[in-house]
């Protein structure tokens, strides 16, 4: 988009509306149900948010993104063109879990951005009728991102970084590491639970449904078949 390569060729086109750095996450954000600036940004939380709006007007200039005003603030959707390229993202995601490595550094780890996933892809229809309230507590997260509530209730999840004031049905301690790997699909719950690295504080059925409520992230399944298969090591 920055960049042309100069080629008729309609994968180079298409590279030079997709490729450049951010964008197919921002387009992911989008796919996932992200519309104001505000969640965009959270799925990017290390993306500017100068660039962020450039890219976004840039989508917007080439017939991906629509923006309209929603009361006092912006709100952007995919057109059907940005729409179309779920299934580019979707097989993206799905290569990325089966070839390339797991091993993540710790400057990829990023609490923000998988609490964030985590909300909004909970398994709502698992959940008790009654309120569930979720701490979360990351004993090697940066400062003021160590403790996290997942409210849900009334089949609507929210997150928080400050105390809700909520009785706390659960209580997860966990490594960053530790939860993004089970939410990846690198590895299982029981994994984690046998080697100290994550542990439940609460009722013995509350503790038991809990992975059921959470679930995984959207390519953990392919993941867990890659490393099945001994896949996802020619590229690490």
């Amino acid at each position: 988009m920055d960049e042309s390569y100069g080629q008729f060729c309609t994968v180079a086109r298409g590279a030079e509306v997709l490729c450049s750095r951010w964008t197919p996450l921002v387009v992911r954000e989008l796919l996932c149900g992200s519309k104001r600036f505000n969640d965009l940004r959270r799925g990017v939380p290390r993306m500017s948010t100068s660039l962020l709006a450039e890219r976004l007007r840039q989508l917007e200039t080439v017939g991906i993104v629509r923006r309209h005003a929603a009361g006092k603030v912006w709100e952007y959707s995919l057109t059907d063109a940005g729409e179309e390229l779920r299934p580019i993202i979707m097989a993206l995601g799905h290569w990325g879990a089966r070839w390339v490595g797991s091993d993540l550094r710790d400057d990829e780890l990023d609490v923000t951005l998988l609490m964030w996933d985590v909300r909004r892809s909970v398994r709502l229809e698992a959940f008790p009728p009654r309120p569930v309230v979720v701490n979360f507590r990351f004993h090697d997260a940066r400062e003021g991102e160590r403790l996290w509530w997942l409210v849900v209730e009334d089949g609507c999840a929210d997150l928080c970084r400050e105390d809700p004031g909520r009785e706390v049905t659960l209580l997860v301690h966990s490594s960053v590491r530790a939860l993004t790997e089970i939410w990846r699909g690198d590895t299982t719950p029981q994994e984690a639970l046998r080697s100290g690295k994550l542990r439940i504080e609460g009722p013995g059925h509350e503790a038991r449904s809990f992975w059921a409520w959470l679930g995984t992230g959207t390519f953990a399944q392919t993941r867990q078949q890659a490393r099945a298969q001994g896949m996802g090591v020619a590229l690490h």
